[in-house]
């Protein structure tokens, strides 16, 4: 990737809005700490075992990991082979860019394909096919995780009142995001013709994007979708490390809970996580604020742990996660600017 890439998403409007999202969020943490209290919460988290919170940090760099590798595979399926090594570190740059922009989390797959084509030979049509199949494969494991996890909580107990919108909200895009892909993918020409005619009456006002370019580029973005679906085999591959990179996206809260001796089952952490990262969708950089609140009121109602001891295993796990996701990414775009 060029410097001007990362140039555009270090200029000064995107840190303004970066630094803006960045004081609302953390304005939102300090509340929270006052509201459950700082003496009991800071008491917490001296006592945490560092050994649990590093295990975390490191489950958090395999999760990257095996998601760059679905990534690889999805690349090869379009014709571009890779190194893998290079791509690991597109891809903890990329998730740097996505921390940092506010609705990253929900929209960033523009920005990523952009990000992984200027550090690879593939064109912007495959990259963004790449990563929009990527994305999708790794929800499987999202709603897998969080649909056992849910209905183990309802075989147990019932859920809490205020957990309720969270579980219909998961339901919704279970059904919701694959019906969406199945009826967008079976009538992709139709929603290819429709872009165009709303995009004509922009092409003629503007220089700098004409009709006939547009087309060719829905065009070839079309043809390396096909050419991803015509390789099932290689979609179950990909798939597999999907699962595993989910795995290792949901361990570090638990890593969270034993380093502050709350012991929080597996079944518990899967749902909890999912649950927790539709408040991802916040517009502030990483859902910051919002998961926080999420993660707070979750592992209270289902987990049964006091509010201090409720915010100490949020935020130690947003250090492992989020934080050291933020940390690993930005030196790897320094190192993605610097290599170019």
């Amino acid at each position: 990737m060029s410097q001007e890439g990362f140039g555009d998403l270090f200029s000064r409007k995107r840190a303004a809005q970066a630094g803006v999202g960045f004081a609302v969020a953390l304005a939102i943490i300090y509340l929270l700490a006052v509201g459950v209290g700082l003496d009991r919460l800071i008491e917490v988290l001296t006592r945490a075992e560092l050994r649990w919170v590093a295990a975390g940090a490191l489950s958090t760099a395999l999760c990257l990991v095996a998601w760059a590798r679905v990534w690889q595979i999805v690349l090869r399926v379009v014709g571009f082979d890779v190194s893998f090594r290079k791509l690991v570190v597109t891809f903890y740059a990329a998730t740097f860019a996505n921390y940092v922009t506010p609705l990253g989390q929900a929209g960033g797959e523009p920005f990523i394909a952009y990000v992984l084509s200027r550090d690879t030979e593939a064109s912007y049509e495959d990259s963004l096919a790449s990563v929009v199949t990527a994305d999708l494969l790794n929800l499987f494991p999202f709603f897998s995780f969080a649909g056992i996890g849910f209905a183990a909580l309802l075989y147990t107990a019932s859920l809490p009142t205020q957990v309720r919108p969270l579980a219909l909200g998961l339901g919704a895009m279970a059904v919701g995001v694959p019906v969406f892909a199945l009826v967008g993918w079976r009538f992709r020409f139709w929603l290819g013709n429709a872009v165009l005619r709303l995009a004509a009456p922009i092409t003629r006002r503007v220089r700098f994007l004409s009709l006939a370019s547009l087309r060719g580029r829905m065009r070839d973005l079309n043809t390396a979708f096909e050419r991803i679906a015509d390789d099932p085999w290689a979609l179950v591959h990909a798939l597999l490390y999907a699962y595993v990179g989910w795995i290792f996206f949901a361990l570090p809260l638990y890593f969270a809970g034993l380093a502050i001796e709350a012991e929080l089952t597996l079944l518990l952490v899967f749902f909890i996580v999912p649950a927790s990262t539709l408040a991802g969708l916040v517009p502030s950089p990483g859902g910051l604020g919002g998961v926080e609140t999420a993660l707070l009121v979750l592992l209270v109602g289902l987990a049964g742990l006091g509010q201090a001891p409720a915010l100490a295993a949020t935020l130690l796990y947003r250090v492992e996660s989020y934080v050291f996701g933020l940390v690993a990414g930005g030196v790897a775009a320094l190192w993605v600017v610097f290599r170019n």
